[in-house]
């Protein structure tokens, strides 16, 4: 993990020369040709006037409508509303869950600054004691907390507290405070009750799914859950059971994503030694699987929108807990390397990368990587029109590795200008702000999609962390005062909701079982055997190459 967070925190766009994904902080130019197929890009290139004319002197490239795009705002957070025995609370999207202005205090029924252990501060809570924030997190006859407050604490409260721990307390406060133990208690307020408490589970249940991988979640889930169908509401029962077998299926889904991640990586071998004990295996490349840049944007989109789907929200607050406890609180989640999901993702990316650069430095003919090159930078510009800003990074990332970018008789048969765009786009200077202002409009776009395509965000993965990572760094999680600081919570749910959102998107492409299958298993090269070819296929320049080509040639071939 401390090697995962390393790299992460120093990503950037590689410069030219750099090997893979995250190790420069400077950025530079590597050109690219236009595509001869057309097609409109579905938000704007948002460049810098200057920018723009150059690249129109190159070519014919339009902005789209997308020009001036303004930030998103969420929606107000739903007030709560009586719940009568005949309904459930009802549960809004993730789109619609925050604004800008913080959890606010009519959601609490309070009218002072401080009342019990929570602190608010122009209507908005601030603050509170860990007991005074689990206490508000259970619903009684009158109260059923705001969908924001659950998902906010659900996802910070592990900062603090095992989950099951929670479940425990949680679950101590819905027995004996609504009497679900006593037998002879009120039918009436069992009914108002019951129904409130079940949706706080569905909730917990449906957006923290891999909390009940835990056998003490799951007891404690199953003891309330029974106290509740063991009323005279035959709706319970049913509700109940409806969320176990919810809940059952997405746990047995994951299990066999990570059983075939795991196979995945069992058997994957590098490309050179591949092709020196089985050369008849690898005779195709990627244009000869696919020679449809657009499809293969589609099919990357397909890989992305999988992987991203089986990310816990919970995942990206576990990547930063460090390992000793936080705060010196002793009751601090010590469980932290249920990260998986997301290091299987940000694994992918430098797949890909090295994906692409294996593919350009495999041909032997100049023309043919000219070609590859070519067709990479259309994959490119079709990943920034669907909004798959992760593999459009990566296929960057894989043109600027170092093997990549010293190939210049190569480069030099290729044209400039759409690439020279598209680097614009994701220019890390001034913390990234082109990209940002782009993924503003491709989320802008997804709230008022008129299609599933149009509903498409595929962010920058590493960069998003990174951002997560630094909002966590930099407060708090306590107040000197022993509070929680949920205001920091509070900025850390906003966004990691946005990326809900984002994840729960279906992919509108048809699947190619082919593609697919090269793309996920192909063997790559190392970055060593990458050096190897690309000295095969343009040779050495000074003695210290000349030096590095006669070592890789005699540790990998075992030639002098």
């Amino acid at each position: 993990m401390a090697k995962f967070l390393t790299e992460l925190l120093g990503c950037t766009l590689p410069r030219k020369g750099a090997s893979p994904m995250f190790e420069s902080k400077s950025h530079s130019r590597v050109g690219l040709k236009s595509s001869t197929k057309q097609k409109t890009t579905i938000f704007s290139t948002l460049a810098s006037e200057k920018s723009l004319s150059d690249c129109k002197k190159e070519q014919q490239w339009k902005p789209s409508m997308y020009g001036s795009i303004t930030p998103v705002c969420f929606p107000s957070p739903l007030i709560e509303k009586p719940i009568g025995k005949e309904s459930m609370p009802q549960t809004p999207p993730f789109s619609a869950m925050f604004d800008s202005s913080g959890y606010n205090r009519n959601l609490y029924q309070s009218a002072e600054d401080s009342c019990g252990g929570l602190y608010y501060h122009d209507n908005n809570l601030l603050s509170g004691s860990l007991e005074a924030l689990i206490q508000h997190l259970v619903p009684n006859v009158d109260y059923y907390p705001d969908r924001t407050y659950i998902f906010t604490f659900l996802l910070s409260s592990r900062l603090f507290m095992h989950p099951y721990e929670l479940m425990a307390k949680v679950c101590h406060l819905c027995v004996e405070h609504q009497r679900l133990s006593d037998p002879d208690s009120d039918k009436n307020q069992m009914r108002k009750i019951a129904p409130k408490i079940l949706q706080l589970l569905t909730e917990w249940t449906e957006t923290f799914p891999y909390d009940f991988r835990d056998e003490r979640m799951m007891r404690n889930l199953k003891d309330l859950a029974h106290r509740i169908a063991s009323g005279e509401e035959q709706t319970y029962r049913k509700n109940v059971q409806q969320m176990m077998q919810c809940l059952i299926r997405k746990l047995a889904a994951l299990s066999q994503y990570e059983e075939v991640l795991a196979k995945i990586s069992s058997t994957s071998t590098d490309r050179l030694t591949v092709l020196k004990t089985k050369p008849q295996s690898i005779q195709r490349d990627i244009i000869t699987v696919c020679n449809d840049p657009y499809t293969l944007a589609q099919q990357l989109t397909h890989i992305e929108l999988e992987r991203l789907n089986y990310i816990g929200p919970e995942e990206f607050v576990q990547a930063f807990v460090q390992k000793g406890p936080l705060d010196n609180d002793k009751s601090c989640y010590s469980e932290r390397k249920k990260t998986r999901n997301l290091e299987a993702y940000v694994e992918w990316f430098n797949r890909l990368s090295y994906l692409v650069a294996t593919e350009i430095c495999m041909p032997v003919k100049k023309k043919h990587r000219a070609r590859m090159i070519e067709y990479f930078i259309d994959v490119a510009r079709e990943c920034f029109n669907i909004g798959n800003f992760n593999s459009l990074m990566a296929i960057i990332s894989g043109m600027n590795m170092s093997p990549v970018s010293r190939l210049k008789k190569t480069w030099a048969k290729v044209k400039t200008a759409k690439f020279d765009i598209l680097e614009h786009q994701m220019d890390p200077s001034s913390n990234f702000y082109n990209y940002r202002t782009a993924l503003r409009g491709a989320a802008q776009r997804s709230l008022t999609a008129h299609s599933s395509r149009e509903k498409i965000v595929i962010p920058f993965f590493s960069l998003l962390i990174k951002d997560i990572y630094f909002l966590n760094e930099g407060c708090a999680n306590r107040l000197p005062n022993g509070h929680v600081n949920f205001e920091k919570f509070w900025e850390l749910a906003k966004q990691v909701s946005e990326f809900m959102t984002w994840k729960q998107v279906e992919c509108p492409f048809e699947r190619d079982r082919k593609i697919l299958q090269y793309l996920i298993t192909v063997p790559v090269f190392s970055e060593d055997a990458l050096y190897l070819a690309s000295y095969e296929s343009e040779g050495p320049e000074n003695h210290i190459e000349k030096d590095r080509w006669k070592s890789l040639r005699s540790s990998l071939l075992g030639r002098v």
